[in-house]
């Protein structure tokens, strides 16, 4: 029996493939703790745990024993697509929690799961920090960077795992594999490259769509008329395509489509020449997207019509001018899919923020990807329950964790190092509220136990009340999640 904790649990990403592995093992699991602030998440989590991880683990000191703890804490302080503030950011210091934990509890071990941007942020220096803080409390660690496309999902998603074994040493067989290039930048073509001795067959983005999706996932008519008026009557030229207001790669802009108004071959020419050169060294550095005069902008727009193109534009809303400079007003925002994924390819990463909005054409129509196909772009099972709040769901996905190599790299571990994990026989067996009643906040552990009552009186053979009864739960009030 391995009993674990499962913090910032999101969905279950990094709970579910720890569990499929120890099942192929034929080795026991038991989640007795759980911790997560999303609600949204919480509730998918219940929907498919059944209890409510809803905790603030900054407040929580005392936990009931574990062997195993699973966390994949907060990456935004380390991504590329972020800000990359690290520890200067609240959310960067949360690994000290895990570090708090892992320093009080001393479990047998870890896995621990993040962007790839940890391993360079701050140029190296607060992965070190981290791999140092984990070595000090007595933990062997290993780490790799792996690709989820190298695991027959075909989403190209780099992340850094840890895993940490106490006071034994250990070995992951696994290699760092980074296969397709990590990047948001939007590629037709994703090259795939697998250090692994056995190369596996990938699967590509027709392999998961649904056949008969339901109808709101496809773009309106009007949409899709101002996609064929440029692409013209064949979608499937937008494979490879992003919808986006920027100077470089496969890109429609929104002037091109006229999402704010129709434009003229002069009015696009001069918004593509304006989006491609403003950023130019010869027009300053000291701002990222700089407006620029009319002046500068006739060193690269060479017609004679500035002041009609210019009106027509700000008119439309695709301009702004302030204090005579002029900048694109992006229309980013505007598209009801703005990245286009290759069927024969494999997806971009996803991330919260733009999951909801990547398209595919599928029989000649353009749609969004359903979140089972978001789901799956994560390696969850046909079996996970989805909320029906498809915003909320295309979120938890762009944050999940990927199943797959959760479940490959604790298959490594159990594998390769045979009996690491299994929990020794304690002496004296302890129910969760005899627990709860030898520690110091013996109510942080009661009202879990009550949470969890139906689970732990289903393992009694007995209804949920007298479990309730005879534990002496009775006298707690429903938790408050």
């Amino acid at each position: 029996m391995i009993k674990f904790i499962d913090l910032f649990a999101g969905t279950g990403g990094i709970r579910l493939g720890f569990e499929q592995a120890c099942k192929k093992h034929e080795i026991e699991t038991e989640c007795v703790y759980s911790s997560e602030i999303d609600k949204n998440a919480c509730k998918s989590y219940e929907l498919n745990f059944g209890h409510n991880p809803y905790s603030d683990i900054t407040k929580v000191d005392t936990l009931p024993s574990f062997d195993f703890m699973l966390a994949g804490f907060p990456c935004q302080s380390f991504s590329y697509a972020g800000k990359q503030r690290g520890f200067g950011d609240t959310r960067g210091t949360l690994f000290f929690d895990v570090e708090r934990l892992l320093k009080k509890y001393k479990p047998k071990g870890f896995i621990l799961e993040n962007v790839r941007g940890l391993t360079t942020h701050d140029k190296g220096r607060t992965f070190k920090t981290i791999i140092n803080s984990l070595e000090a409390i007595g933990y062997n660690v290993e780490y790799r960077l792996m690709n989820t496309s190298n695991f027959n999902v075909p989403q190209n998603r780099v992340r850094i795992y840890i895993v940490g074994v106490l006071e034994q040493p250990f070995q992951i067989k696994l290699n760092s594999d980074t296969g397709a290039i990590d990047s948001h930048n939007f590629k037709s073509r994703n090259g795939q490259q697998s250090l692994f001795e056995t190369i596996v067959s990938n699967k590509v983005i027709s392999d998961i769509l649904e056949p008969n999706p339901d109808k709101k996932y496809y773009c309106s008519k009007e949409f899709t008329k101002q996609l064929k008026s440029v692409i013209g009557k064949d979608l499937s030229k937008l494979n490879g395509y992003r919808l986006i207001d920027t100077r470089n790669g496969n890109s429609l802009h929104s002037w091109e489509l006229g999402i704010k108004g129709k434009c003229n071959k002069d009015e696009i020419n001069f918004m593509n020449l304006l989006i491609a050169n403003r950023r130019k060294k010869i027009f300053g550095t000291h701002q990222d997207g700089k407006a620029l005069t009319q002046e500068q902008i006739e060193t690269f727009y060479k017609k004679d019509n500035f002041k009609e193109v210019t009106e027509l534009l700000l008119k439309k809303g695709y301009l702004s001018n302030y204090d005579n400079k002029y900048n694109p007003v992006c229309g980013n925002m505007s598209f009801e899919v703005f990245k286009f994924l290759d069927p024969n390819s494999i997806s971009i990463t996803l991330t919260a923020s733009d999951t909801n909005r990547l398209g595919i054409v599928q029989n000649g129509k353009a749609r969004r990807l359903t979140t089972r196909e978001c789901a799956r772009l994560q390696g969850f099972p046909e079996s996970y329950k989805l909320l029906e709040n498809d915003n909320a769901v295309y979120k938890q996905m762009g944050n999940a964790v990927s199943v797959p190599v959760i479940e490959a790299l604790t298959n490594d571990l159990l594998e390769n190092n045979k009996g690491i994990l299994e929990r020794k026989a304690n002496a004296k067996s302890h129910t969760h509220l005899q627990f709860a009643e030898a520690t110091t906040q013996a109510k942080i552990a009661k009202e879990y136990a009550f949470a969890n009552a139906s689970k732990f009186a289903e393992k009694n053979n007995e209804s949920t009340t007298t479990y309730i009864k005879n534990s002496g739960l009775s006298a707690l009030s429903k938790v408050n999640t």
